[in-house]
């Protein structure tokens, strides 16, 4: 008998779902917040661990495209933080260490902190300036440990059937899209057009 594979429409219409409830969770006043920290900063730097990272280096991507001076933090090139610069942090747990520890000297150093999150109360999201939750079951309610390198390190994810994504990832998915928003909705304010991104691509690689 040919073997039974899951339904990926299926799945994808789950996912899809679950932003939808996702997205319409999502705070007005904190998401409108969030865009007047990125219209008033100096510089933009950005932070995440493992596929928070990856969404924090997309969303820097994009930032460059539409004329910001945006840093992904941890590059070799990127400079110093100062005073006025703001930092995004993209953190479901709020607790990972390498984002906690950039995020208490962005304060330290005078700047601004943004924490996108599924985890409001926790380490990053006490000193946050501006905190956009993106809602996902947190961690500890599934006793899974709320560190990522520790998670990395053991093994432990979430189960598909917690958030419909592979290794729980409805966070990361969820920030992506939002990023992607915030994108749109600054293109709309600065009145940008598709061909002012097209020439800050990558035209040597």
């Amino acid at each position: 008998m040919p073997q039974e594979f899951p339904s990926i429409t299926d799945l994808m219409l789950q996912m899809t779902s679950s932003l939808e409830k996702v997205a319409r969770s999502i705070d007005k006043e904190s998401a409108n917040r969030f865009l007047e920290e990125i219209l008033n900063a100096k510089r933009i730097y950005l932070a995440g661990a493992g596929r928070s990272g990856l969404v924090a280096r997309a969303f820097a991507q994009r930032l460059m495209h539409l004329g910001f001076e945006s840093y992904v933090i941890g590059e070799t090139i990127t400079p110093g933080f100062r005073p006025g610069d703001v930092l995004v942090a993209f953190s479901g747990s709020g607790e990972t260490r390498s984002v906690v520890d950039a995020c208490e000297t962005a304060r330290e150093l005078g700047g601004i902190v943004c924490l996108i999150t599924s985890t409001p109360n926790s380490s990053i999201g006490r000193i946050a300036d501006c905190i956009v939750e993106i809602g996902n079951k947190p961690l500890k309610d599934q006793g899974l440990p709320s560190d990522f390198e520790i998670r990395q390190l053991t093994g432990q994810y979430r189960s598909i059937s917690a958030s419909f994504a592979p290794l729980g990832t409805l966070f990361e998915t969820a920030a992506l899209v939002f990023s992607d928003a915030v994108v749109s909705a600054l293109m709309e304010i600065r009145q940008c057009t598709p061909e002012d991104l097209k020439s800050r691509l990558a035209n040597v690689q």
